[in-house]
Parts: C-alpha cells; sequence; structure tokens
C-alpha cells in the first residue's frame, strides 16, 4: 500500500489513464476490424483515411507503437485495394 501523498496521486492518475487509453485502443481495434469486413470498396475508401488518422494520433500518443501503426496501415491499405 502506497505511503506519500505524491504516489497515491500517481496511483489515481495512472488508474485514469490506463482506462481512457484502453478505450482508445479498444476503439482503434473495432475500427480496424470494421473496414477489413467491409465489402464495398467505395465506402472502405471513405473509411480508410479515418482509420489511418485514428492510428497516427495513437502513435503520437503512444498509446501503441509506431511501427505497429505503419504495419496496420499499410496492410489496411492493401486490403482496401484489393477489394
Amino acid at each position: 500500500m502506497a505511503y506519500h501523498k505524491s504516489s497515491k496521486k500517481r496511483i489515481r492518475s495512472t488508474e485514469t489513464k490506463r482506462a481512457a487509453n484502453r478505450y482508445q485502443a479498444r476503439t482503434a481495434r473495432n475500427s480496424v476490424k470494421n473496414l477489413r469486413n467491409t465489402s464495398d470498396k467505395e465506402e472502405a475508401k471513405k473509411e480508410l483515411p479515418k482509420v489511418v488518422s485514428l492510428l497516427d494520433k495513437l502513435a503520437k500518443k503512444n498509446i501503441i507503437h509506431k511501427n505497429k501503426a505503419s504495419n496496420l496501415k499499410s496492410k489496411l491499405t492493401k486490403s482496401v485495394n484489393a477489394k
């Protein structure tokens, strides 16, 4: 158990940040999954920039690694172009 006032505050802030990060990462995973499962090419082309932007933002905030974001963007672009 934490004794110092600052360590108690750090625990509270860490839990809050963790919840926000998990929500954003989950939203991104759902967006990627929905884009992959889209069968309409025009709709997929319209959604791709939004998903790419979302991945870039998460990588910028270090919620996901920048290389993971890059790999996802590359695979999604290939997937959309192949439809």
